[in-house]
């Protein structure tokens, strides 16, 4: 779909309706991949849902050295996806960075949001990471790796910037080698099945994903944070929250319901942070008693 002037990779599931959905997937720089895999045919089934790979994200066009991009770019891509499928109105289904999208496109927009569902969301890179550098000092210290488990701590403990948090945890959390994906995933009974795509496919779209990363984080937008936002959202919301996931920590969580008027939280005992995947059945069923209650 060419939408302002670039090629944006997007799947839709179920029919035309009045039930629409946007999906906004995490990262940044992540796919919507998994989300189809697990939850298009499930929601398709009331919904109309549409998702997307964000602008040179994976399957969409790859970002041009000398294009102008930033944070906003993105948010005025969704606008112009919306009016292209001339839907009057959406819900917006956040995950992880995709919250803190969803609650900046529910922001700047809306007259166009019915309802808003963030899961595990961050609205604040610097309270993710520090919460995110615990859990992996957590797992270092049961993997017998006291040096890492004591490098994270000084960090989260320092005044580091934002970015300066962001990436430190990035690099310190390969450390703990094949053990990372614990510090998010507490259920893998539901697997991923990624073999439509060959391994030189994948390693071509992360390459992708990378430079629509750096772009952000050389803008430094992505780093502000947004709760302040929350209460400038009129229309009803909810956090899908897994017990085991330490991005939407209890920070966010104590802010979420302190700020957002119409909020309400639900947490999935057998989910770290993507309950999408983890109880795909439950979320299904969450998102769908949520969007069509009155």
């Amino acid at each position: 779909m060419k939408i302002n002037g670039k090629e944006i990779y997007t799947e839709q599931f179920g029919t035309e309706n009045d039930h629409a959905i946007l999906y906004l997937h995490g990262g940044p720089g992540e796919s919507c991949f998994d989300f189809a895999q697990h939850q298009g045919q499930r929601l398709g089934r009331d919904f109309h849902v549409v998702m997307l790979d964000q602008r040179g994200v994976c399957r969409s066009e790859v970002i041009q050295d000398n294009e102008p991009f930033g944070l906003m770019d993105i948010v005025a891509d969704w606008e112009e996806i919306r009016q292209a499928l001339r839907i009057s109105k959406w819900s917006v289904i956040g995950h992880s960075f995709g919250g803190y999208l969803a609650l900046l496109y529910s922001w700047h927009y809306p007259n166009a949001v019915n309802k808003v569902i963030f899961e595990g969301p961050t609205f604040d890179f610097a309270v993710t990471s520090r919460a995110l550098l615990t859990k992996t000092a957590t797992l270092a210290l049961k993997y017998g790796k006291e040096e890492l488990a004591q490098q994270c701590l000084v960090l989260r403990d320092s005044q580091a910037e934002p970015i300066k948090l962001t990436e430190g945890y990035m690099a310190l959390s390969h450390g703990l080698e094949d053990s990372r994906m614990e510090i998010y995933r507490y259920n893998s009974e539901n697997p991923t099945d990624t073999s439509k795509y060959s391994e030189a496919e994948w390693e071509h779209f992360y390459d992708r994903s990378e430079i629509h990363y750096n772009r952000l984080r050389r803008e430094g937008r992505i780093f502000e944070p947004l709760f302040d936002k929350l209460s400038g959202i009129s229309v009803p919301m909810l956090m899908i929250n897994g017990l085991h996931d330490p991005v939407a920590c209890d920070v966010h969580r104590h802010f979420f319901l302190q700020k957002a008027e119409k909020g309400r939280i639900i947490t999935f005992t057998s989910s770290g942070h993507t309950p999408h995947y983890e109880e795909p059945d439950r979320f299904a069923e969450e998102v769908r008693k949520f969007l069509l209650e009155k």
